[in-house]
């Protein structure tokens, strides 16, 4: 990891904890990472929608060096979208970053490349940081085809943004087999993927752009693997699922310096 770009380290709960079991977890997380709080990292977690207003103000309160996120949202700023959450109302809450395009959006409420790009742009447009997921099924890897799915899903998601943009954002690389099943990318694989997409940007957008970056590894992250990941050139942080949901855990991964 080039020392120029901040690491960020991102907890993504999926759909567990209700608002009073976020905020016993991140009083807890605030506890464990002591002091020294992250070591020059930055940390996201990334509640359901359910609870971001607790957590938003016990961080506020607590004057937390932890930093709101949330898990999806909608392109629309308001309408009549029932159900769907706008970027405009995440950002009143003071969140961050923003997931999209993550595995499961896609796998089970089939969104595409197109809609990842017009929630990545309408996050921007609200003055928020997306973090635009990428990554092949096993079958993909499989049959020679995971950089060139990856290459197309990094090309399409971010098809609208200026260079600027594209180097302002975080990327996260997440195998989708090695999510929740507890198989990890070798640390070599995953820095093979994600010095591919950095090349990509290169290509597309520019070297500055491509510089600037931040690109995550998501898959399986844990407390034992996290170190080597992190010693890869262009590996700039993790998206954890699992393991973020046990403040120990994940506080252990947030230190990955102190191991």
């Amino acid at each position: 990891m080039t020392e120029a770009r901040t690491p960020i380290i991102s907890g993504n709960w999926k759909m567990h904890k209700n608002h009073f079991e976020a905020i016993q977890a991140v009083q807890k997380l605030h506890y464990r990472l002591g002091e020294e709080e992250s070591d020059g990292v930055v940390v996201t977690v990334h509640p359901p929608f359910t609870d971001l207003r607790s957590v938003q103000t016990l961080i506020e309160s607590d004057r937390m060096d932890i930093v709101l996120g949330a898990q999806d949202t909608y392109w629309e700023s308001e309408g009549a979208f029932t159900g769907e959450v706008s970027p405009t109302m995440l950002a009143k809450l003071d969140v961050a970053y923003v997931i999209v395009g993550h595995s499961e959006r896609r796998q089970f409420f089939g969104e595409t490349d197109e809609m990842v790009n017009r929630k990545a742009t309408a996050v921007i447009g609200a003055g928020m940081t997306p973090i635009v997921c990428c990554g092949e099924t096993l079958e993909e890897r499989e049959a020679g085809q995971a950089e060139s799915k990856v290459d197309g899903q990094v090309r399409a998601g971010l098809a609208s943004l200026s260079a600027g943009q594209v180097g302002a954002l975080v990327v996260a690389y997440e195998p989708i087999w090695a999510i929740g099943t507890g198989r990890t990318a070798t640390s070599e694989d995953a820095q093979a993927m994600c010095a591919h997409i950095r090349s990509v940007v290169a290509d597309v957008w520019s070297a500055e752009a491509a510089a600037a970056v931040r690109i995550q590894y998501g898959g399986s992250v844990k407390p034992g693997n996290i170190a080597d990941l992190m010693t890869q050139a262009d590996i700039d942080g993790a998206l954890v699922g699992g393991a973020s949901l046990n403040p120990d855990e994940f506080a252990a991964i947030v230190q990955f310096r102190q191991h």
